[in-house]
């Protein structure tokens, strides 16, 4: 009986979680449940918590390895918890000694200072059970100290994968199968600044697509829209397999918020950079995670939030109630009540909610290519969910008419 990998939070997890899966076999460890855990937000480790105790009650005999964001900056809190046998940082999680020896007498924490940690290797994950579409990791860490973040301390400063490596992952998967590779990393604009020669995401891209002709689809998973380069906004023009859906970093929609969370964009970059988007891919669908209710935000910053949904033409929201995290600036700020938080989270799910099926509706009638997932379920290219009906191979592609709105996705008939 293989280990059991329990994810929370973001794409990168996800990745490592399946890198993780593949070193514990390596180690030949049976039997035990690993937590991946995140930390973004203290409900994420909430979460976790809870799930811990749940799978302690329903295996009392199975092992529990604790590891991933909240476990690499509060091993202590995991470690005094009478369920879990081992807690492992993020680095020791992907490294196959760790799951290689008996957890009976062993140390009991092993989580070391992940600020030490300089470069980022690449796992080589060969398969995503159950997914059309593998995640690569490209990148690592993150450089910049918004005040609400405490990613950084979980993931270290920022560090790639070499150019090479990056092509050698990006190779076997697509030989594995996948039509649709999504660049992952903490900041993944940031790629490349510590490597040799200082490649760009933007070069990235290109040499993927140009050395791995048989990847059908590229997507890029968050991007702080700011650090875009010149050859990432020419990728984006001139290269149909690189997918016109962009996932932004945004956070705010008001400039004092965004100066108060230490953010290096204004509210008119976030704009200016759909527009200029939409210029080269008229197509183009974006997303972008924003914060509900930081400290100090006045109601009319909140309405600005609201707005910039509109007038960026932002279709897919991830909202995030804020939540203090001890060791960030941002926790030693005024606070607003809870109340306050989750209706001001309410509205932009609201909002995001209208503009997702404005954006669906314009849709109707128009003709798309899916990457069929499964249960006569694809994805658009711009990441739109669409069900439809007849036989079609997951991974497979299918031309479809969309015919109309059905709440959170659209649906379609195959063209024959």
């Amino acid at each position: 009986m293989s280990a059991e990998i329990v994810t929370f939070g973001c794409r990168l997890n996800a990745y490592e979680s399946e890198a993780m899966r593949a070193r514990a076999a390596e180690a030949g460890l049976e039997g035990a449940i690993i937590f991946n855990t995140c930390a973004v937000t203290g409900e994420a480790v909430r979460q976790s918590r809870q799930a811990i105790r749940k799978a302690r009650r329903a295996n009392p005999g199975a092992k529990i390895i604790v590891t991933g964001c909240a476990a690499q900056t509060d091993p202590a809190a995991y470690a005094q918890m009478p369920e879990v046998d081992l807690v492992l940082g993020n680095i020791e999680k992907l490294e196959t000694g760790s799951y290689a020896f008996g957890l009976d007498g062993a140390e009991r924490v092993r989580v070391n200072d992940i600020m030490s940690v300089k470069e980022t290797a690449a796992q080589f994950v060969d398969s995503f059970e159950g997914r059309t579409r593998a995640f690569l990791q490209v990148q690592n860490g993150c450089d910049h100290r918004c005040t609400f973040c405490i990613i950084p301390y979980g993931r270290g400063n920022s560090r790639s994968v070499p150019v090479g490596a990056v092509i050698s992952e990006a190779r076997r998967l697509a030989a594995a199968g996948f039509a649709e590779l999504v660049l992952t990393g903490v900041d993944l604009t940031a790629y490349g600044a510590d490597l040799p020669g200082a490649p760009t995401l933007g070069q990235l891209v290109q040499k993927i697509l140009k050395l791995v002709p048989e990847l059908k689809r590229l997507r890029l998973s968050s991007i702080d829209s700011i650090e875009a380069d010149d050859t990432l906004m020419r990728a984006i023009a001139e290269e149909e397999r690189l997918m016109p859906h962009f996932h932004l970093s945004v956070q705010a929609g008001d400039d004092l918020i965004l100066k108060r969370m230490k953010r290096r964009h204004s509210r008119r970059d976030t704009i200016e950079f759909c527009e200029t988007v939409r210029g080269l891919r008229p197509e183009a669908a974006f997303g972008a995670d924003l914060i509900a209710a930081f400290p100090t935000e006045t109601e009319d910053m909140h309405q600005n939030s609201l707005a910039l949904v509109d007038e960026a033409g932002l279709t897919y929201l991830h909202v995030f109630p804020f939540s203090p995290r001890q060791g960030t600036p941002a926790a030693r700020m005024p606070q607003l009540s809870r109340q306050t938080v989750k209706s001001r989270a309410a509205a932009l799910r609201a909002k995001g909610d209208s503009a997702r099926a404005t954006f669906f509706a314009a849709l109707a009638g128009s003709e798309q290519t899916l990457l069929v997932e499964d249960n006569g379920l694809g994805r658009t290219p711009c990441f739109a969910p669409v069900r439809f009906a007849g036989a079609a191979e997951a991974g497979s592609f299918v031309r479809v008419r969309i015919t109309g709105v059905a709440g959170d996705h659209l649906s379609g008939e195959i063209l024959s």
